[in-house]
């Protein structure tokens, strides 16, 4: 297993996250709205609003799933946040750095993960908007577009920011 890389600007972006106030706080009604579309939207069992902190991801927002968090370096967000673009994986059992992954061998066995980087102006990534499948598929242009309007979503929620009418 390949343990989730730190990026270099790792404490720029820690204290954006940290800035945001956002850590440990109850769930919201607009953030759970979101993932709860993105689950029906693309069918599947798992969506989060991932915020990779320093030795952990927490959820903000979670469908399909019990735990309000889990370890950064077994991550799949932690990948993903070192990504400029969506990280999609079809299948972590053929993919080396996931294959043997606690997340994938065990609860909540992961087998389609596709992250989309929640970055905030000034380019800092605090996490992701994530789908998560317990079997193989993919994403099309269309897929990515959708998913990337609702990641665009949870970062105006982040930043407070109204949605333009």
């Amino acid at each position: 297993m390949l343990l989730a890389p730190i990026p270099d600007d790792d404490a720029q972006r820690l204290q954006a996250l940290r800035e945001l106030l956002i850590l440990d706080t109850p769930p919201e009604e607009r953030f759970d709205r979101i993932a709860a579309f993105a689950a029906a939207e693309f069918e599947v069992p798992i969506v989060l609003v991932s915020l990779v902190d320093h030795n952990r991801q927490w959820f903000k927002a979670r469908i399909g799933l019990d735990t309000c968090e889990t370890a950064r370096d077994i991550s799949l967000c932690g990948h993903a946040v070192v990504q400029q673009e969506t990280l999609v994986i079809p299948d972590t059992h053929t993919d080396p750095r996931f294959a043997d992954n606690p997340l994938v061998l065990g609860e909540p066995h992961i087998r389609f993960y596709a992250g989309a980087q929640l970055r905030l102006p000034g380019s800092a990534t605090v996490g992701t908007l994530c789908l998560i499948d317990r079997r193989p598929r993919t994403l099309d242009r269309t897929d990515l577009a959708i998913l990337g309007s609702l990641r665009d979503l949870v970062v105006q929620e982040l930043l407070g920011q109204t949605v333009p009418a």
